[in-house]
């Protein structure tokens, strides 16, 4: 059976949020900012979620949770470091220049985007499959 399964906006979104996140931290990287390893994890991880989600989208049911968890991670990742002294809100204010802040800008939007994607996509397939009152 090959049916042509069309993307849905939610699918979409989570997928844009998700590579937009990884250019994000690309910028970032490109603007001096210090990754602990070569290259930046963030972006090895938020391509290859994109992949796997474009990839299994309609064919697993737990594919939504993808753009959710990665980009609940990093929301956590900034968060945690902001709090902790790290250079996640400097970068966002701009203390690093302007490069750095549109960068992190960037990668928080694209992580925000990704989540409310697979939110909405979970919200989709559970109303397709429960079964309508009379």
């Amino acid at each position: 059976m090959n049916v042509k399964q069309h993307w849905t906006r939610p699918e979409t979104a989570a997928v844009a949020g998700l590579l937009a996140s990884a250019s994000g931290i690309a910028v970032l990287w490109a603007a001096g900012i210090e990754f602990p390893v070569y290259p930046p994890p963030g972006i090895v991880l938020l391509g290859t979620g994109a992949v796997a989600f474009a990839a299994v989208r309609t064919r697993v049911r737990w594919a939504f949770a993808l753009p959710i968890v990665l980009g609940a991670f990093i929301q956590a990742g900034f968060m945690i470091e902001g709090f902790t002294g790290g250079v996640g809100f400097a970068n966002l204010a701009g203390d690093a220049g302007t490069a750095a802040q549109i960068g992190q800008a960037v990668q928080q939007l694209g992580a925000v985007t990704a989540i409310v994607g697979g939110v909405l996509t979970l919200r989709a397939r559970t109303a397709r499959r429960t079964p309508q009152a009379v």
